[in-house]
């Protein structure tokens, strides 16, 4: 079954260390092109990220985020870089020995030099386990929303080729009546000459433009069009750019039978077969 490329899922995961939550947002694109956004503390996690993304979904422009909202308990502790501020307070006694009534040095004061204070580390690795399965959660809910989407192109795209197999049917028993007007009328531009003509060579000019004017091949090549087409919308495979390429072979046959036509009714049914086409193109450009 066919699969929409655009399509949006959300998850969230609480835990000792707080929410994360996971969003994903896909448009149509030629290729799959992935934007991740990722808090500081999942950095390390960005290529297994992708790599699942990219054995997940096969084409579209996703956006993806992971965000975390840390608990108050599960906040960042902070230690003290006694080395530095050791250095800090040997300093700041000498300078006090150069100044005459020194002011004496506060602790915060201490504690606001850069570096002084720092994040301990901590264990990202269960954070990162969890991260990992969240996203993989949130891509298979994306994957089930575009196929859900890829279900109603898939009956639409069916839909419009059932009425481009009537219309083929429509002109195809139109041929014999189009062939006789085609006959009848070059006999009558030859009889209002009021000159004489060989039977034989009329013959063979009534068949020479009948063959010109002939529209089985690209009435078959239609034909053979839609069936394929109602192959690939069933296929498991990604279908977007067979159906594409389709969609180009479907206009072309169709621009054709309109070059060709000397019958207003087959001229009608080519701009009916043109809607449609148009109408299925547009809906091609979002399948996976």
């Amino acid at each position: 079954m066919i699969r929409s490329m655009t399509g949006f899922a959300r998850r969230e995961r609480q835990g000792p260390w707080g929410t994360l939550t996971c969003e994903l947002r896909a448009v149509n694109h030629r290729y799959l092109e992935l934007a991740l956004r990722l808090p500081e503390d999942l950095r390390g996690v960005e290529n297994d990220a992708r790599q699942l993304l990219g054995g997940t979904l096969r084409r579209g422009k996703v956006d993806a985020g992971l965000y975390l909202r840390t608990s108050a308990a599960a906040a960042p502790a902070l230690e003290l870089n006694r080395p530095l501020v050791e250095q800090l307070l040997v300093r700041a006694r000498e300078v006090g020995g150069l100044i005459e009534d020194a002011a004496a040095l506060s602790p915060l004061e201490v504690l606001r030099w850069p570096g002084a204070i720092r994040e301990a580390e901590r264990d990202v690795t269960p954070l990162a386990g969890e991260a990992l399965a969240l996203l993989k959660e949130t891509a298979d809910d994306l994957n089930e929303a575009r196929a859900r989407e890829g279900a109603r192109i898939r009956d639409m795209l069916a839909q419009r080729c059932e009425g481009l197999r009537d219309l083929v049917a429509i002109v195809r028993a139109r041929l014999p009546e189009v062939a006789a007007r085609i006959r009848a009328r070059v006999i009558e531009r030859v009889a209002q000459l009021g000159t004489q003509v060989d039977a034989e060579r009329l013959e063979q000019e009534i068949a020479l433009l009948a063959y010109k004017m002939d529209v089985e091949e690209e009435l078959d090549r239609l034909g053979s069009h839609v069936t394929e087409t109602l192959q690939v919308i069933d296929s498991k495979e990604p279908a977007g750019r067979r159906l594409d390429f389709l969609m180009q072979e479907f206009n072309r046959e169709a621009n054709t039978l309109s070059s060709k036509s000397q019958d207003v009714e087959t001229t009608r049914a080519a701009v009916d077969m043109k809607v449609l086409i148009e109408q299925m193109r547009e809906q091609v450009q979002n399948v996976e």
